[in-house]
């Protein structure tokens, strides 16, 4: 059964191995030009920095140097009803020294074009069980997202020697740049 989360709730990951989180969206109506966005995974420390710059894992590095964590590819097109972008994650492979991964979603170069998560409409997250396919948890955007064209959607993390996932919901108006640089990544140019 899956656990449907507000902003800022977790819930623990049951004793699986492999799982995938999956975003996924539609395009408003108005939107005008239609929005790409960007799903991307950080592997952070416990001090909140990334493990190493090859641990970004997103549509220009689609796995980390461990395996881990693997980018299914980038969806341009936003589709109601389906699963547009794939990340998939090897909890045993996760190093131990990552105490958590955020996964960022942005639409591309949004911070310049003015597109914002006010032209999206049914985006969410949701963590399910590789093997299986079950559903584990979810957590459904909310309007206060829309004025920004980046978003933290949300982060596993470990709780003791379980991992857990909580929903965040964090709005950056300097785009995914922002939200790495914070996180420690070298972005050049």
């Amino acid at each position: 059964m899956s656990v449907n989360l507000a902003k800022g709730g977790d819930a623990p990951i049951q004793d699986l191995t492999r799982v995938l989180v999956a975003l996924g969206w539609r395009p408003a109506d108005d939107a005008g030009p239609e929005p790409d966005l960007d799903a991307s995974a950080l592997l952070i420390d416990r001090h909140g920095m990334v493990l190493s710059e090859k641990h970004f894992v997103f549509y220009h590095n689609l796995k980390s140097p461990d395996g881990s964590v693997v980018h299914e590819g980038d969806e341009r097109v936003g589709v109601s009803g389906r699963d547009c972008e794939v990340i998939r994650v090897d909890l045993e492979q996760v190093p131990p020294r990552c105490a958590r991964i955020v996964f960022p979603v942005s639409i591309y170069n949004g911070e310049t074009t003015g597109q914002n998560f006010g032209q999206v409409r049914d985006a969410y997250i949701r963590v399910v069980d590789q093997t299986s396919g079950d559903e584990l948890v979810r957590y459904d955007l909310t309007e206060e997202a829309a004025k920004y064209p980046a978003i933290i959607f949300g982060e596993l993390f470990r709780k003791g020697s379980k991992w857990h996932f909580r929903a965040i919901e964090e709005g950056f108006s300097t785009g995914l740049r922002g939200i790495v640089t914070g996180f420690g990544v070298d972005v050049a140019g």
